[in-house]
């Protein structure tokens, strides 16, 4: 796929998403949330593709909405000719297809995650910042209230209070700030952002496809559900498991002392 906006690359089991508006500290504007779309759709639907993870090109990861674009949107209400956010189905679009997204997805924060930018990362399983990241709940600062997900993200992740604090003032952190708050799981030094993530990422895409997929639907699932209703759900998650081939691998991996070599069946 030949894309504007973003670069979009599959390797060894490993899909890689990079917003690629370097100009816009990769803002979401021009085709972006349209290919995005297309790049997450196809992504999820490769079955070799083990892994995604998202970037930003330049000094940026994504610096939100591209108020550029947004310049007549308040005479715009004003006269009654838009009613909500311009941007705001895209926006919710793609961040279900992030919520849905079957396989893990790590974000890769390599500059400012700001407003819906960050909201795209809070919607990843992982994060992963470089010490040069930034992160802002924007949207007060410009007369706004968090879109894009902030309001169901950013609550379960850091807390409510945290929450609060971030969506109230509309300050920044950096990234020893965000791993306080419990924005990303670990910070690195900006040169080896990458290399850190691809190292994740390729550990993550040699794990066997079906049980990380209901793995991840287990945890999710069990973050919103009673302790029965997760022990019922892990119980028919782990039958499935079961009956795969790799299952028999893991198995006869550990009883040969090798490292097994999942197929994805």
């Amino acid at each position: 796929m030949n894309f504007e906006c973003i670069i979009y690359e599959k390797k060894d089991g490993i899909a890689t998403i990079t917003f690629n508006r370097p100009d816009r500290l990769n803002a979401l504007g021009g085709t972006m949330t349209q290919e995005l779309a297309m790049a997450l759709e196809d992504a999820n639907a490769d079955d070799e593709v083990r892994v995604l993870v998202i970037t930003g090109a330049g000094k940026g990861f994504c610096a939100g909405a591209d108020l550029t674009t947004l310049g007549g949107t308040s005479k715009q209400v004003s006269k009654g000719l838009v009613t909500r956010s311009p941007s705001a189905g895209g926006i919710r679009s793609y961040t279900l297809q992030l919520q849905n997204f079957e396989k893990p997805i790590i974000a890769a924060v390599n500059g400012a995650a700001v407003g819906a930018g960050l909201s795209i990362a809070l919607a990843c399983d992982i994060r992963i910042a470089s010490d040069k990241a930034r992160f802002s709940q924007i949207f007060i600062r410009r007369g706004l209230v968090p879109d894009s997900g902030s309001t169901y993200f950013l609550p379960r992740i850091a807390g409510m209070e945290r929450a609060c604090e971030m969506v109230f003032t509309g300050d920044i952190l950096d990234a020893e700030q965000a791993k306080e708050f419990c924005l990303v799981s670990r910070v690195v030094p900006h040169d080896e952002l990458m290399n850190e993530v691809l190292k994740l990422a390729g550990k993550i895409a040699a794990g066997p496809p079906t049980a990380m997929k209901l793995a991840k639907r287990a945890l999710y699932r069990g973050a919103t559900n009673d302790l029965t209703s997760a022990l019922e759900f892990e119980g028919y998650m782990q039958g499935v498991c079961f009956g795969t081939e790799d299952f028999k691998e893991g198995i006869s991996a550990f009883l040969e002392k090798r490292e097994p070599e999942f197929k994805g069946r």
